[in-house]
């Protein structure tokens, strides 16, 4: 994915977020990680970007910094 691609997917998840509501972010997010799972169709990539989000210390690829 180049930058662009992902600012613009970015501003698509933030502006979503917005237009759902704040009562509303948690579950559309709980929504969003599980369909971007099953599509990602690896339990342990899954795994690793999920320890990572946790951890906050990885690089917009999911590579450790």
């Amino acid at each position: 994915m180049q930058d662009s691609e992902l600012d613009a997917v970015y501003t698509r998840l933030c502006k979503t977020m917005t237009e759902v509501g704040a009562d509303r972010s948690p579950l559309f997010l709980a929504r969003f990680a599980m369909l971007a799972i099953i599509e990602l169709g690896e339990p342990a990539l899954a795994m690793r970007l999920i320890d990572a989000a946790a951890d906050g210390n990885t690089d917009q690829t999911g590579e450790p910094l």
